[in-house]
């Protein structure tokens, strides 16, 4: 067994885990295979996790979180007085051990300065001088795989180690979701597809105008289309849905908490969507996905982890990617990376992925 500064987990008696994320919602679940992973090989372990308000809705009802600790770092805890309240919350608690994926300076000075005697974070952190446990940031392998590797100070973890994260819908959200089934006369024979045309980047999605054609071309086929995201996507997807003009294509955005989003996911057979939170939760309940990235790329380890998954990109750009999240605004003022993405493309890959459908 590995150690973590000279001792094995067993005789440090670790019980007491803060898990630290307050990134975007897609971020919070691909930290929930650490957390899974935790649970699994300590069975008795107290498992808190840190996030935002808006990520926390993902980890409602996972059995393997003791509880969410909200810190809203943009809101009314923003600034010195916030961390301060946040900073007396986590010294109470007298934590064992923090896991920092999350890479920034305030992050890392939080576990540090609520002493928290062991703390172990990436060396690409801001505040990695404040872990006590620095871990190799690799960017050749896919981020759930990067926040794994963060354990390997505390037990052994074969090479080959392979988790997807996990959402749990609880009964209120299926039956949700089987209310909006009805309602539309859908039955569980009926295939019908996801869309995500939204994301919280502009340059990170692909145009409105293809979304429109794709989806025109899809209902030949006699797909069924619900348009997903959140309250922030309505008009978008509004849009969309007016100019289709047709009772095959259902608006779903923003009337659906995430946790429902997951579970109508889950019952369809593909999802299609930007590089953005979608893409993710599709993984966590195991639906195929098929991603389109614009000006990113999946070389940072944020594409689709299931393996009948697809990405679909423009490659050969000498300015693609632009940044790690995209730019607000195309730098060149082309946007190529997107415009040359066409829906011929995407069918294709529709019917290899949705004709052999098959939940793993």
């Amino acid at each position: 067994m590995e150690k973590c500064k000279g001792k094995t987990i067993d005789q440090l008696k670790l019980k007491k885990f803060l898990v630290v994320q307050t990134a975007f919602i897609g971020d919070v679940i691909l930290t929930l295979p650490l957390v899974q992973l935790i649970r699994e090989n300590i069975l008795d372990a107290h498992i808190d996790f840190l996030t935002i308000s808006r990520s926390a809705e993902v980890l409602k009802n996972h059995p393997d979180i003791n509880s969410v600790i909200i810190y809203e770092k943009h809101n009314e805890d923003k600034g010195i007085e916030g961390f301060k309240r946040i900073l007396k919350t986590l010294k109470q608690k007298n934590y064992d051990i923090a896991i920092v994926p999350h890479r920034s300076f305030r992050s890392a000075l939080l576990v540090y300065s609520a002493g928290i005697p062991i703390r172990i974070g990436f060396d690409r952190s801001a505040g990695r001088f404040l872990f006590t446990d620095i871990i190799q940031y690799q960017y050749s392998i896919h981020e759930i795989e990067r926040n794994i590797s963060l354990l390997k100070t505390l037990f052994e973890i074969p090479v080959d180690t392979k988790v997807y994260p996990k959402l749990y819908p609880d009964i209120s959200d299926i039956k949700r979701v089987e209310k909006i089934l009805a309602e539309q006369n859908i039955q569980h024979d009926n295939k019908f597809i996801c869309v995500a045309p939204g994301s919280v980047w502009n340059t990170k999605r692909w145009t409105k105008e293809g979304y429109i054609e794709l989806i025109a071309k899809l209902i030949k086929k006699d797909y069924i289309i619900f348009l997903v995201g959140s309250r922030s996507d309505f008009e978008l997807c509004d849009f969309i849905c007016k100019c289709v003009n047709n009772s095959k294509v259902i608006n779903v955005s923003g009337e659906l908490s995430i946790l429902q989003s997951a579970e109508l996911i889950r019952q369809s057979v593909l999802l299609i969507s930007n590089d953005s939170a979608p893409v993710h939760i599709a993984t966590a309940v195991g639906t195929p996905v098929i991603a389109l990235f614009g000006p990113t790329t999946p070389r940072f380890g944020f594409y689709p982890y299931r393996e009948r998954s697809r990405v679909i990109e423009v490659n050969g750009l000498k300015c693609k990617p632009c940044r790690i999240h995209g730019s607000r605004k195309c730098p060149t003022g082309k946007f190529e990376c997107m415009t040359g993405i066409t829906h011929e493309v995407i069918i294709k890959e529709v019917e290899a992925i949705a004709g052999k459908f098959e939940k793993v």
